[in-house]
C-alpha cells in the first residue's frame, strides 16, 4: 500500500518528533543506526521532507535534521502525499485506466472505494503528534 521510502519517512518524522523535541537536531548517521534504515537512502527522504518545511535542517559538525513544524500541524495524509502522491487515493487498485475515466468501472471499484475513503480520513486526522505520543507510550509503531 504504502512504498518502502514512505514507510521511512514516516518512521524518521516520528523518530526525530519523540527524539528531537525544542528544535534539538540528530544526525543522519543516529537516525540511520536507530531506525535501522540505510544512511543513503535516508538522507534523500529526509531532504525531501526538509524541501516541503516538514523538517529542519542544519549543516555542520553540530547539525543534523529536526521537525520543521509543530508535529500536530503534520499529518500523516500529508507525508504520503509528499512521498507517494495521491495515487493510492485517486487510482484504480487494480490500475485500470478505464476505470478511472468512464463510467465503467472495474469490479473492485465500489468497495475499494469506501476503503479508501476510510483511509484517506483516518490519514487526514493522523497527526505525527499523536503517533509521536503513541511512540512514547511503547506502542510499537517505530524502533527507537
Amino acid at each position: 500500500m504504502l512504498s518502502n521510502t514512505c514507510k521511512y519517512a514516516i518512521r524518521a518524522i516520528i523518530y526525530l518528533a519523540v527524539n528531537a523535541e525544542g528544535g534539538k537536531k540528530i544526525g543522519i548517521k543516529k537516525i540511520s543506526e536507530d531506525l535501522q534504515i540505510p544512511t543513503p537512502f535516508l538522507g534523500k527522504i529526509l531532504q525531501i521532507l526538509a524541501k516541503q518545511k516538514i523538517l529542519s535542517s542544519t549543516k555542520g559538525p553540530n547539525g543534523g535534521f529536526g521537525i520543521g513544524r509543530l508535529p500536530e500541524d503534520i499529518t500523516l495524509l500529508e507525508i504520503v502525499d509528499i512521498i507517494d502522491g495521491n495515487d493510492l487515493f485517486e487510482n484504480c487498485l487494480i490500475s485500470l485506466e478505464s476505470c478511472s475515466n468512464n463510467e465503467m468501472h472495474c469490479a473492485l471499484h465500489d468497495t475499494y472505494g469506501a476503503i479508501r475513503d476510510q483511509i484517506k480520513d483516518m490519514f487526514s486526522e493522523a497527526t505525527i503528534a499523536n503517533l509521536a505520543e503513541k511512540a512514547k507510550e511503547g506502542k510499537e509503531l517505530i524502533r527507537l
